[in-house]
């Protein structure tokens, strides 16, 4: 369960939690058009807070609204604003951030019509997306038999709400069949994403991922693709099969939910050892550092606040 917080940023006021509420007729209730991101803050090692990379996210909301063809109201600066007045009115040092933009009340059919587009930004504590053991000792996967969408059939380069019904079916697959989340293909059956990752594999000191022909640009992914790089490994952003993740050293999924989490078997293939590799341990590490605020050279992903 989510655990609450005192109040929710609700089209520009603090609205308390429980009172955050709309209409059951809200358009996107009904047909899946909106927007969201999802935003962490940290705790750094000097006693402040940070939210990592939050302009980079806002920025992407409102691209994801513009492919949708949807008019948010607010600019950039005034959601980051938003997210800080949010953060500390409930007083989080560290926690989860959902901005979320939707379609209001009003026509009641598949056009909107002039229904008000509404903006919420939701924050509250919450600890490691696949469990603290995951991000040691890694993850189970299935390879889903859904599909990640085709180019034409869904706006695959915005993080719309009505696109993650995809995930929804393939993350119940996987922990149906017991495993801990699930691999999705793209349609030409190349490995793409899993529900609410990105994938790279490693093979010696070669690292690839997905390239953005078919997946979404997650701002983790270019983070690590990022510190990867300007530790001397090689990166490459290129196509790959399933069965080539089943003989890579190592795979790791990565995203602001699920930060950077090992993949130990796939399809019932152990990957590598069966465990967190070296080049995965050692960028998660980076990682962790970098939005912990204990690399002064990513202090510009960082937006600092106080409590």
């Amino acid at each position: 369960m989510v655990q609450k917080s005192e109040t929710i940023w609700f089209d520009g006021k603090q609205v308390p939690w429980d009172e955050a509420n709309v209409h059951v007729l809200t358009h996107t209730l009904h047909y899946g058009v909106g927007v969201f991101e999802g935003i962490r803050a940290y705790k750094c090692a000097d006693g402040g807070s940070a939210v990592f990379r939050l302009r980079e996210h806002m920025q992407r909301l409102l691209n994801s609204a513009k492919i949708l063809r949807m008019v948010i109201p607010y600019t950039v600066d005034q959601l980051v604003d938003a997210v800080e007045e949010t953060l500390k009115r409930n007083k989080l040092a560290e926690g989860y951030i959902r901005p979320l933009s939707f379609v209001g009340a009003g026509a009641m059919g598949v056009y909107p019509g002039d229904n008000p587009v509404q903006t919420i930004i939701a924050t509250w504590p919450w600890g490691a997306y696949l469990g603290a053991e995951a991000l040691e000792h890694g993850i189970r996967v299935k390879t889903s038999s859904f599909c990640r969408h085709h180019v034409n059939a869904m706006m695959t380069k915005a993080k719309a709400c009505g696109n993650y019904v995809n995930s929804v079916l393939a993350k119940m697959e996987a922990k149906a069949d017991g495993y801990d989340e699930g691999l999705m293909l793209d349609t030409q059956g190349y490995v793409s994403e899993a529900t609410g990752e990105n994938i790279f594999i490693v093979r010696g000191k070669l690292i690839k991922t997905t390239p953005l022909t078919s997946v979404l640009d997650g701002i983790t992914r270019n983070s690590l693709i990022t510190l990867a790089r300007e530790l001397g490994y090689e990166v490459v952003e290129q196509q790959f099969t399933r069965d080539e993740l089943y003989i890579a050293d190592e795979a790791f999924f990565c995203g602001t939910a699920a930060e950077l989490t090992p993949i130990r078997e796939v399809d019932l293939r152990v990957i590598g050892q069966g465990t967190a590799g070296p080049v995965t341990k050692h960028l998660q590490g980076e990682y962790f550092k970098a939005v912990k605020g204990e690399n002064p050279a990513y202090a510009h992903w960082l937006h600092r606040y106080t409590i």
